[in-house]
Formats: C-alpha cells, structure tokens, sequence
C-alpha cells in the first residue's frame, strides 16, 4: 500500500524491477535517471560489486505529477539479479506498490526467467503481496540480441496474468520509459480502486 503523507499532499509509492541477472534491471533505472530532469528525480544510489552487478539496490525516487491534489512520488528500486543475494531480493519486496518483471530476451536465459518468477512469486507472499493482484508489467528486454526469442514465443511463456508486456532494449532506452508509465499507471488505478 503507497505511503499518503498528507502534510506533504503526497503519495510515496514502492516500484520493484525484479527479474534474473543481468536481465537489464539496472539498465533500466540508469536510463530513466539519465534522461529525467533534475527536477523530477532525487538522488541515485547504486551499491554494485566489482564485477559492475547491483548488489543490493538501487533507488531512484521519481515524481510523475499528481494525483486529486496530491503529488505522486515513484521509489524505484532493483533486485539483485544473483540468487545469492537471496536475503536482499526478498527485503527489497517489502512494501512494493508494483512490479516490473524484466526477462532477458535470450533463449538460453528462459530457465533463469522462470525460476526468477517463481522467486518473484515466493518473496511476495513472505510479505503478505499477492502475484495475482500486485500491480504488474512484464518487459521482454535485450530484444536487440541475435538470439533473441520471438516476442510471441516469449509472451506465450511468460506472460502469466494478462499484464502489459513491452519489448526493450533498456541500454538504448527503447522501452524504458513505456514500461515505467505501464506499471506507474496500473498502481495508479489500484490507488484509485482501494482508496
């Protein structure tokens, strides 16, 4: 559930970029900073390992206008993509308000997206989150590779509740800020809905 801080007028809302390693998650968030104006954006912090892998979190908070005279603030944040920094994936979950599952697009990488789901799945419920309901987009990133799946075959097999899927190449930014105004605008509704 967002964080309505009425003194303030504004609604903190918690956007997860959750998939497998190297899948983009950290691509994505660079991008938006680079290319959002300093007055819409805080500061980036980026806690990576030597190997250049985020290592806990990234957080970017993102204002996106407003909402019934309250100001809408997005927090993004990544996951780790490696599965041993279980413990992080699943603290970073708390309190998401919505959820951009980011697939690598490789077809050797189709095993590592459906056991990075079924993670996905698993750390939402530990925080009393439901996959089916949580607010949730799918991007089909690194659409540029030559061994890339066709965009049908990879919905087909990843798309699992009819939630937006948006294909990416998050390095060139080519579905980036789609992706962003997909899961921003379903939490939205969800606010609107529950409120």
């Amino acid at each position: 559930m967002p964080f309505i801080n009425f003194p303030a007028r504004e609604i903190n809302c918690k956007l997860v970029y959750y998939g497998p390693g190297l899948g983009g998650k950290t691509a994505n968030l660079q991008w938006i900073y680079d290319h959002t104006g300093n007055n819409q954006k805080g500061k980036m912090v980026s806690l990576a390992t030597e190997t250049d892998r985020t290592l806990f979190f990234d957080f970017l908070p993102l204002d996106l206008g407003s909402v019934r005279g309250f100001r809408t603030r997005f927090h993004l944040y990544t996951v780790p993509g490696q599965v041993f920094y279980e413990a992080s994936r699943r603290l970073i979950l708390k309190g998401a308000d919505g959820v951009v599952f980011v697939a690598d697009s490789q077809e050797e990488r189709l095993d590592a997206n459906f056991e990075t789901i079924d993670n996905l799945k698993e750390h939402l419920k530990d925080h009393n989150l439901n996959f089916d309901t949580i607010p949730y987009a799918l991007q089909l990133n690194k659409r540029d590779l030559p061994n890339a799946m066709p965009t049908a075959e990879l919905t087909k097999q990843l798309q699992l509740k009819g939630e937006p899927v948006i294909e990416a190449v998050a390095v060139q930014g080519q579905g980036v800020f789609d992706t962003l105004k997909e899961v921003a605008k379903l939490v939205l509704n969800d606010l609107k809905k529950n409120s």
